[in-house]
């Protein structure tokens, strides 16, 4: 059977038409340089590419001189299909024809259709398919040999981090969900839940100006039951264990990458090496890019850079103004489900909203990414996926996270109170928090995101290559069918229906392997980052990484064409982003618990206010009295002059109401328990940041980046080499 290690794909153009002339001046270049081409015609034109013998003996002469201590007794040893494939792309992408085009130039002006490597029906293809892509084996750890010998390295490293990943997310997920336990335990038992579902005679102020009466506090036990099953002191004990989780799977994973790399000979390699290599082989006149920087190429990238982030930034703050709105008219609605769970209701369909905007802007931050690459210009492949990772992770970031970052800090401190609202534009006011507590709502909103997001990109990211890789099929053979005529066809070649099959799959691009990983890395972010307020977060994520393995799997061996293999030697970028990730956990959990939770005002009440400070406490619950110590009381006959609410309810002549604040009931300026929150808040906060990060800091140098056995095995290496050479 014939081996060819590229196809590439043309359109029948006319005779003569500028799209074949340059088509044939390729073609040329590419038998110039020795490679042989065999031209199959069928509905459209195929070309298989072999390159000669002479490209890599160049190559693994080359690879010598870059690391003379690689000892090779055979001068031309096999080389391996994914390096030859790799060594193939590389000198189609920089073959120019007279007019300086190169493939890519060639490919949007509709020269070529495609330019792909072909699967291969050999016996480490089908180990994969049995011991990768199947269901069965999805609690097995991932065949990573197989995977290098067939996809390259970088394909192989990415899926030996995801597996890592999913392993260590069993520990997190067992965390959070004690976590849960604990605080369901505590579900009716909680003295501040009984105290809201006993307060039948505390009455609320209004939600609204408009219409709306009113509530009485014991209406919400539901709520703050669900919210003390998420805020209570086992919350802080699991933020602080996340932190040194994070740590400990980055050290953790150092230390196999360490070990994967030097049974691959690969802890030596180095990239521009590799490039230049294929350079020369490609051109022996080829002068390498040389560095370079502008600053005022940096300082417009930079600029365009922010003015997305404010635009991002201001989708946030209009998904704020949506809930305000939406709370105003769901109070007032005449249905009572949505008037009774107004604040609910505003949540979730918030919630829906954002991630519909999240849907939408992640296309456009791929798109200004990629200009604001192209516009830096940086020199090799490797510095453009750095460059392009970096950026549309930030902008991915402020996606997802400015509304959540909102409704942890913001949400229920900057509205005013009654008397004195905050209000957009006049007239709707901001939102408040429930007596219970934010948490509650960015729970919702995380949970809501977070489970609607992975449900639906796992149902597309399998069903959109699946549908299109059927249609493909169907649409060919449609077109083989209306070409049959009466007359007895030729004999086929062996090699067509091998070719026209990897045509039909899904195509591949430079960026498909990159999609995963910032699908991967934003996940990490949730899981890591405010998980206090959602401590189910890894649990969602290792169910969606146990569905993931296996069907990227089969979506990169049935549904789409083979990947051109790629040489690495670590993760890239990824590593330094999931590190900045674990130092914004700890601060964003730490600011989760200090501001959004109400573990500090019950701490300060506890053991300065409560009876517990002023008499006997035997037998008595500490935070006894709190729920009526955080609420203020307001005078009706100080509402704002369009505030219209009826003095009576149910039965009650009201004077005064209740609302969540720390303000004297005279002049509604804050009291001495506000001061001392405050101060208690700002305290904590510094006080587990620092503690969290020395624990980072101690279990980093606990855990040594890389194994004693490999460094071992580094140092005779050395050694062996030197003596040979002496």
């Amino acid at each position: 059977e014939e081996q060819w290690d590229f196809v590439l794909v043309s359109d029948i153009h006319e005779m003569g038409s500028e799209k074949e002339i340059k088509r044939n001046k390729f073609l040329d270049e590419l038998s110039k340089k020795g490679f042989a081409i065999k031209k199959i015609e069928d509905t459209k034109l195929f070309y298989g590419v072999r390159a000669p013998p002479r490209i890599f003996w160049e190559y693994q002469c080359l690879q010598r001189k870059a690391d003379s201590r690689q000892q090779n007794s055979s001068a031309h040893e096999d080389v391996a299909e994914t390096t030859r494939i790799r060594i193939v792309n590389f000198i189609l992408r920089n073959t120019v024809i007279s007019n300086s085009e190169k493939l890519h130039d060639l490919m949007k002006k509709k020269v070529f259709e495609a330019a792909f490597p072909l699967h291969k029906e050999e016996e480490i293809r089908e180990r994969l398919k049995d011991k990768w892509t199947c269901w069965r084996v999805i609690f097995k750890e991932e065949p990573i040999k197989e995977i290098r010998h067939y996809f390259g390295e970088k394909v192989a490293l990415y899926f030996a981090w995801l597996g890592w990943y999913t392993y260590m997310l069993m520990f997190a997920a067992l965390a959070g969900l004690v976590t849960v336990v604990v605080g369901t335990t505590v579900f009716s038992s909680s003295q501040v839940s009984k105290e809201i579902c006993d307060a039948n005679t505390t009455f609320m102020c209004p939600l609204c100006d408009q219409n709306c009466s009113f509530w009485v506090l014991s209406d919400t036990c539901t709520y703050a039951k669900v919210t003390h099953m998420i805020d209570n002191e086992a919350t802080v004990a699991f933020a602080i264990s996340m932190a040194f989780w994070a740590t400990v799977f980055l050290e953790l994973w150092k230390r196999r990458r360490a070990s994967v790399v030097t049974k691959w000979n690969l802890h030596m390699w180095d990239e521009d090496e590799e490039e230049l290599a294929l350079q020369l082989i490609s051109d022996l006149q080829h002068e390498p890019q040389r560095y370079q920087h502008s600053y005022v190429r940096s300082t417009i990238i930079l600029t365009l850079a922010l003015l997305l982030i404010m635009v991002l930034i201001g989708i946030a703050l209009m998904l704020v103004i949506y809930r305000v709105v939406a709370m105003a008219l769901f109070t007032q609605s005449q249905v009572s489900l949505l008037s009774k769970h107004a604040n609910t209701m505003a949540v979730m369909t918030g919630a829906v909203l954002h991630y519909i905007t999240i849907l939408i802007m992640t296309k456009v931050n791929r798109h200004v990414a990629l200009f604001l690459c192209d516009l830096e210009k940086p020199r090799t492949l490797f510095q453009q996926e750095n460059s392009f990772a970096v950026k549309i992770f930030i902008f991915q970031f402020f996606t997802h996270f400015s509304s959540l970052i909102y409704i942890a800090f913001f949400l229920g401190r900057i509205n005013g109170h009654p008397g004195h609202y905050v209000r957009i534009t006049g007239h709707w006011r901001l939102e408040e928090c429930h007596p219970s507590g934010c948490i509650t709502d960015l729970f919702i909103q995380m949970a809501v995101i977070m489970g609607v997001k992975q449900a639906i990109s796992n149902i597309m990211e399998f069903l959109i290559p699946w549908i299109s890789h059927q249609l493909r099929k169907r649409r060919k053979h449609s077109k083989e069918r209306s070409m049959m005529l009466g007359e007895e066809e030729e004999a086929e070649d062996p090699c067509k229906r091998h070719w026209l099959n990897n045509y039909e799959l899904n195509e591949v691009n430079v960026f498909s392997l990159f999609n995963e990983y910032l699908e991967m890395v934003i996940q990490y972010s949730f899981t890591t980052i405010f998980v206090a307020a959602f401590p189910l977060a890894p649990l969602l994520a290792l169910f969606n990484n146990v569905i993931e393995i296996p069907s990227d799997a089969f979506k990169m061996m049935q549904l789409h064409r083979r990947m051109v293999p790629r040489k690495a030697k670590d993760i890239g970028i990824w590593l330094q982003i999931l590190e900045a990730i674990g130092i914004l956990a700890v601060i964003g959990n730490g600011l989760v618990i200090a501001i959004t939770s109400d573990f500090i005002p019950v701490q300060v009440y506890k053991y300065k206010y409560s009876p517990c400070t002023r008499e006997n406490s035997t037998g008595m619950d500490c935070s006894t009295g709190y729920i009526n110590s955080s609420l203020s009381v307001f005078h009706i006959q100080d509402f704002e002059p369009h505030t219209k609410v009826l003095p009576e309810f149910r039965g009650h002549q009201i004077t005064e109401c209740r609302y969540r604040d720390y303000r004297s009931a005279d002049d509604y300026t804050h009291t001495a328990q506000f001061w001392h929150i405050l101060t208690a808040r700002l305290a904590f906060l510094i006080l587990f940041e620092h503690a969290a990060l020395c624990v980072k800091l101690i279990a980093a140098w606990y855990i040594p980046d890389v194994p004693q056995r490999v460094k071992n095995t580094i140092l005779c290496d050395k050694h062996k080499n030197l003596r040979n050479e002496l």
